[in-house]
């Protein structure tokens, strides 16, 4: 196929091929993670990512041109950005779309423009790149496209071919360029993902049939809490009839003041708010009574597309139909529970928004009822349901952001796989001074919060929060769910495993053994507090003996022993 050029339809097809291909191999990518941890999930990040532009490309139809299938997959993965592979892929994604959206055919040298710009915005997003990771591999797809283009090189398939080739053979080095994968046996698992997209963007530009469905999006947890589902407003008594859906093309800013009022005011007239909003490009969900107040209000700001109205309550009255009379009665009872529960927080919300802002406030990323409420205890505004095994996106923070009424809010958040994002939604709002502490677990979170001194200045706040997590040590105990090798020790699958902050300390079959064995390995001779949280799998009366095992051994330290509730780590200890 001697092709030179392609448009903005053929784009929007491999896009959304390579999104598939990526959401096909997102389990075997989690596989690929170097520890064998439960929740390895980078495959899972990067599937979210992507598929969340791949919507928004999806929704623009087989006519849509250049830029808007740029400003789709730009805006759709900034903002859908999850985990550290995540927010890189978002980033590779919005240096390449920058590059191409003037334009209105794509050929070798505009390709290569492309890729060099978007390895040049994902370096610069990450504060110290490592090489052996999806950053390598995308700067090989970019040296080669190079070469290519120098060499004279104009067929698209001859091109695309070699480049995918030598990404391949990119990711094939990556073990021998970070001994860890090298000892796991492994590729990079970022890189794998990558390497998945531009393979299946690759098919769908030979012409071979892919499938180019989208499931329905679950919009991730947060949008979840604030947007209640068709299904769970068909099951009970519909206060708002008509589920109303368009898109608004900007014809004047909208930023986040600007953003923030058309939600109260959509608030005003319904429920079930969904509003994001990118440059030129907001799209809007909200279920009320008068669909036309919501149009008429959107008008102000631009023109509309893909509009679409659904009567809810014929939907309902169908799916009352079908349910027996005392299935209607029970789910409509939980629904009205839940909805009163959710009134009350929206408008003990409200009433907070409604008040000056304060000067600090606080948000942090937890997951466990224990650690929930001592976050909550300690002063945190609002807590964003996360961390292991569910990253939060930068959608995620944002919407956070906008429940904090304050003008100074830090951002804990408590893992590092989600610092890129949090960095990522520091950038996007402009009313708030945003200040991303950089604590990579929960004990770090803690500690941050607790020396917060209400009389000091953000500024001074943020350095003694820089400087207090510094002296925190880290141990989590959870399982493997693989035979592997790390750090010369060989683990085999189900055994336990102590995981330190730079890595595995200890393994084996004995939770207490290696728990204990595990805190020595952080103890010494200036240790003077070692925290021990539990998790939801363990009991108290062995945490509790836990906790006398520790404090015979270490005479000279203070044990404090919490329940935190959090799911796959049997322990979570902090020695300070």
């Amino acid at each position: 196929m001697d092709l030179q050029q392609i448009d903005a339809k053929m784009l929007s097809k491999m896009f959304l091929a390579g999104a598939k291909n990526l959401e096909n191999k997102k389990e075997w990518i989690n596989e690929l993670n170097v520890f064998p941890v439960p929740d390895g999930d980078t495959g899972t990040n990067m599937t979210m990512t992507i598929m969340s532009a791949a919507r928004e490309v999806s929704a623009l139809g087989e006519n849509a041109d250049m830029g808007s299938i740029c400003k789709a997959i730009s805006s759709g993965s900034l903002r859908g950005a999850r985990g550290n592979s995540g927010v890189i892929l978002s980033q590779l994604f919005r240096g390449f779309t920058k590059s191409i959206r003037e334009e209105s055919i794509l050929t070798v040298p505009v390709f290569t423009a492309a890729f060099e710009k978007a390895v040049e915005t994902a370096y610069k997003a990450v504060m110290k790149p490592k090489e052996g990771t999806i950053l390598t591999v995308a700067r090989g797809v970019s040296e080669k496209a190079k070469e290519l283009s120098e060499d004279g090189v104009e067929n698209l398939e001859e091109f695309f071919g070699a480049v995918l080739e030598h990404a391949r053979y990119v990711l094939s080095q990556t073990p021998e360029m970070l001994p860890v994968l090298k000892q796991a046996g492994v590729v990079d698992s970022g890189g794998q993902g990558l390497v998945e997209v531009l393979s299946g963007a690759f098919d769908a530009f030979l012409g071979k049939e892919v499938d180019l469905s989208l499931a329905p999006s679950d919009q991730g947890a947060s949008s979840v809490s604030r947007s209640a589902s068709m299904e769970a407003q068909a099951e009970a008594e519909i206060k708002f009839g008509y589920c109303t859906e368009f898109i608004i093309l900007l014809n004047k800013p909208f930023n986040v003041k600007a953003e923030m009022d058309f939600k109260a005011y959509l608030e005003s007239i319904g429920d079930s708010i969904v509003c994001v909003a990118d440059e030129d490009v907001v799209k809007v969900h909200v279920h009320t009574n008068d669909p036309g107040l919501a149009i008429q209000k959107a008008l102000k700001y631009g023109a509309l597309s893909n509009m679409k109205i659904d009567n809810m309550r014929l939907e309902h009255q169908e799916k009352l139909f079908k349910m027996s009379e005392k299935e209607a009665s029970q789910k409509a009872a939980e629904e009205t529970e839940k909805k009163a529960g959710e009134a009350k927080k929206e408008s003990e919300a409200a009433e907070e928004a409604n008040k000056p802002p304060k000067a600090m406030g606080f948000i942090a990323v937890s997951i466990g009822e224990g650690l929930n409420e001592i976050f909550s205890s300690l002063g945190v505004d609002y807590i964003i349901e996360g961390g292991q095994t569910m990253n939060p996106s930068t959608a995620d923070i944002l919407d956070a952001v906008e429940k904090v009424n304050a003008e100074t809010i830090f951002i804990l958040p408590n893992n590092k796989n989600i610092i890129l994002a949090a960095n990522q939604a520091s950038e996007l709002v402009t009313d708030k001074n945003l200040l991303v502490i950089p604590t990579k677990t929960i004990p770090q979170g803690i500690t941050a919060v607790i020396n917060f001194v209400p009389e000091l200045s953000a500024d001074e706040n943020e350095e003694a929060m820089l400087r207090e997590i510094t002296n925190v040590k880290t141990g989590q105990v959870t399982y493997a769910v693989r035979d592997t090798v790390i750090d010369d020790k060989e683990i085999r699958k189900g055994d336990y495993m102590g995981i330190g902050d730079k890595g595995i300390l200890a393994a084996g079959e004995s939770l207490t053994n290696i728990t204990e064995k595990m805190v020595s390995e952080m103890v010494d001779d200036a240790s003077e507090l070692i925290s021990v949280y539990f998790g939801c799998d363990v009991d108290e009366a062995d945490a509790q003996l836990l906790k006398e095992s520790l404090e015979s051994a270490y005479p000279s330290c203070d044990i404090e022993l919490q329940y935190g509730g959090q799911p796959i780590y049997y322990y979570v200890i902090s020695v300070e």
